[in-house]
Order: C-alpha cells, then structure tokens, then sequence
C-alpha cells in the first residue's frame, strides 16, 4: 500500500517544493520510493503552472537534490488520498484544517518542523498544541535574499529525518 504525503506553502515555488525534493530524496535513500508518493501544492493559485523559484532550484541544485517542479494549488478534494498533508508554516495548517472536509481529514495536517524536536519538548511551551507553535514555521524565503533559501533548506533537511521516521513507522503499522 502507498503512503501519500503533500507538502504545501503559500505559492508553491520556493518552501513546499523544497521539502518535496528533500523528502524525495531521503525516501529514495531509505529504498521506500516505490511505498511512498510524493507531491507539493500552495494554499493560493498565483503561481500555477510555474516552475519553482529560481533560488530554490539553485539551493536544491547545489545540494544535489533535482528540482523538476510545477506549481499548483491544493484542493480539498485531495484529503481523501493522502495519508499526511505536512504545512510549512501555521498560517497553512490553518488554511488547510479550515479545508479539510472532515475532522479526520484535519488531523491529517502537520506542521513540518514539527517532526524536528521530540513531542516532549513540544509540549514544554506553555499553552501551545505541539502542532501549532509559531517557532516551528519555515520561514518564507520568497522576499529575501539567497542566505534564507539556504536556511528553508536546513530547517526542511532536519525536519526530513524525523518524517522519515514518521512515515516509515505508519508504513510499518500498516503491514503488521
């Protein structure tokens, strides 16, 4: 059985294709490509049919990850294949748990950076569900210059470990 994961940002041309390559790559180094389908989208349609921005192919590309990409916007309609739906920041899991057409369908979304630090110290920051803490956003890279593409891309490479780990755990479950 597949295991789908969405990644999704605002546009869908710099953070969300970002982790897409990096989560691609790090499943196909783990040997789980043909267990697990991955794809990205945005919250809004500005840059559909666009290919990635420039600066984010120029950090994937000096990093050795590929960066084939077109942008394109989620829809709620998706929810019902997908297995995770991973935000990059909490203005998108807002969004999208505001789409989700069923309460289980809003438990599907995460927050990337959230696969980061262990639950326990999630749960240290008072008042603040361990999925929606403002300090586990990727910040958007779009209006800056190259130095914060490089830091969306060690945010999302040390998050990718710990999805991995996430996703390799339900795939697991699902075969026991």
């Amino acid at each position: 059985m597949t295991y789908r994961v969405c990644f999704v940002c605002t546009g869908n041309i710099c953070r969300s294709p970002m982790a897409e390559s990096v989560f691609r790559a790090r499943v196909q180094e783990a040997g789980l490509e043909g267990r697990v389908e991955i794809d990205s989208a945005g919250t809004g349609g500005w840059h559909e049919g666009d290919a990635a921005d420039p600066r984010t192919v120029t950090v994937l590309d000096e990093h050795g990850y590929r960066s084939e990409h077109v942008a394109r916007q989620f829809q709620p309609g998706w929810f019902a294949r997908l297995d995770l739906v991973v935000a990059l920041d909490t203005g998108h899991l807002k969004a999208l748990r505001r789409l989700a057409p069923t309460e289980e369908d809003a438990r599907k979304v995460r927050l990337l950076r959230s696969y980061t630090r262990p639950a326990s110290d999630l749960r240290a920051t008072p008042g603040a569900p361990e999925d929606t803490c403002a300090d586990l956003d990727v910040p958007d890279p779009y209006y800056g210059g190259a130095d914060g593409f490089q830091e969306c891309l060690e945010m999302v490479e040390k998050a990718s470990t710990g999805l991995l780990a996430a996703v390799r755990e339900q795939l697991e479950g699902r075969i026991g």
